[in-house]
């Protein structure tokens, strides 16, 4: 670690002073302190769209190895699976435990606490952190388990500028550590899907709670230059392609207020289950019983693979492709509740892995079978796209952030206003269960992890004597 801050600080102490060889003629002081302080973003950027692109690219070899092994009816499921699940959990348990989950509360966290607990900080962001979060994730992959790599790419994303913010030289001009970590996570989600729209929207809507003014011209540097990164090396692509979308007309107006009035509730129940899940192992505290867990989760989700098969598996993106351009028949009735149950016994395992894709992955299902089930192959495109933005609503409660982010992955501009409707019906119905959403929930639990123990309180003084018992009380 001290070499890696020693090369990061000569780095930026090199750029620092030719800068000022650069600028030391112009007159406009604001302009100069303006140029040096964005200089840590773009290097922080640059260096999240090459991560996010190299992150990717193992995702996608992994879900091509899926692709060619039958898991169902295939008895290698019941050791292979628990034996990944282990060592994902293992890498998070040995070695950094602030690499679980998703990241995205992670995150979070270490917002609330810049300015107030730097070390805090550092705990939930660093370079450890992004090293186990990669091998944990692609462990967990390896093993079939429903996770998405969007979540992780933003804690990684956010370390990698908690750490360039941390090792700026003294002489530089001061920067916003907060400040820093919206940015990175808006960075971290631009690459990691290739929406730029839907990074700035996330930074406002879920990470910024702060005036836009304050963040919009270092926030939009760092989503640009990450993605732009991630761009030279995968080219400008969809995340999902361009598939066909029928117009909301007639009938499909209802069908699609039903569609998101179903995926904002289900992904409501999806987070409650998570999180009481979460509870309820918060009571192992041995580590048998822990690692008892994780292999109970492992087999759990061998057994669902077993009967189930490849659509269960990995972070949904095949299935949603398969759905919304080779699809003709609808899939089997079991897909929607084997993705539902096998992403929450992935997640509760332990190891690292996103719910974002996950999330999309699960709506989709959800948008076919409903489809299927009320006979309405014409518009069957239309409520899968508003499911997926539905489920992922009732899941973050960031509707703007989920409309967005699908709108940017299909393209799909004819059908603004549907989508627009099926993510506030679906924040709606959420908000009613609960006002929080699942990674405020989260954040809350780590916020109390990282509170100081209460002081004991001090002994009771002993009771006045009372008047007479003083021996050295006046007559």
């Amino acid at each position: 670690m001290l070499k890696l801050k020693q090369v990061i600080g000569k780095g930026l102490t090199g750029i620092y002073k030719y800068i000022q060889r650069f600028t030391g003629r112009l007159k406009n002081e604001e302009f100069k302190a303006l140029t040096l302080q964005s200089l840590p973003f773009w290097v922080a950027s640059i260096i999240t769209g090459i991560v996010a692109v190299l992150y990717s690219k193992i995702f996608h070899w992994v879900e091509l190895l899926h692709e060619k092994i039958h898991f169902q009816y295939n008895y290698f499921v019941f050791l292979f699976i628990p034996l990944a699940f282990f060592v994902s959990w293992f890498l998070i348990y040995r070695f950094c435990q602030s690499a679980a989950g998703s990241g995205i509360p992670q995150l979070l966290c270490g917002i609330e606490l810049s300015g107030k607990r730097r070390k805090g900080v550092y705990k939930l962001l660093n370079l450890r952190v992004i090293v186990v979060k990669i091998l944990s994730s692609v462990a967990m992959l390896l093993g079939g388990g429903a996770i998405g790599r969007e979540g992780p790419t933003i804690q990684i994303s956010g370390s990698i500028f908690n750490m360039i913010n941390k090792y700026i030289p003294k002489e530089w001009p001061k920067i916003n550590r907060k400040l820093m970590l919206i940015s990175g996570g808006a960075a971290g989600l631009a690459a990691a899907f290739n929406t730029p729209l839907g990074g700035i929207v996330f930074a406002i809507e879920e990470l910024g709670k702060t005036h836009l003014n304050a963040i919009r011209t270092h926030l939009f540097i760092a989503v640009i230059i990450a993605g732009l990164t991630s761009q030279l090396f995968l080219g400008s692509y969809l995340y999902l392609g361009t598939p066909s979308v029928p117009s909301m007309t007639g009938w499909a107006f209802i069908y699609v207020i039903l569609a998101a009035v179903l995926a904002g509730l289900s992904g409501h129940f999806f987070s409650k289950f998570i999180l009481r899940i979460g509870k309820f192992k918060g009571r192992f505290k041995s580590r048998g019983k822990k690692v008892a867990w994780v292999l109970a989760c492992g087999f759990g989700f061998a057994l669902l693979v077993f009967f189930t098969g490849n659509n269960t598996v990995g972070s949904g993106k095949p299935l949603m492709t398969e759905l919304l351009f080779d699809q003709d028949e609808p899939l089997a009735w079991f897909t929607f509740p084997s993705r539902f149950f096998g992403s929450i016994m992935t997640y509760v395992a332990g190891g690292a892995g996103g719910v974002f894709a996950p999330s999309l992955a699960i709506g989709a299902s959800l948008g076919d079978s409903l489809v299927s089930l009320f006979q309405i192959e014409e518009y069957k495109n239309l409520i899968i796209i508003v499911s997926m933005i539905g489920f992922m609503t009732g899941v973050t409660h960031s509707p703007f952030t989920s409309f967005i982010l699908v709108l940017e992955m299909t393209d799909r501009h004819t059908s603004v206003f549907p989508m627009m409707l099926a993510s506030v019906i679906a924040f709606t119905v959420a908000y009613a269960m609960d006002k929080k959403s699942f990674y405020e929930h989260l954040v809350e639990d780590y916020l109390r992890g990282q509170d100081p123990p209460a002081p004991k309180p001090a002994l009771a003084s002993p009771p006045p004597s009372p008047p007479g018992d003083d021996p050295k009380q006046e007559d």
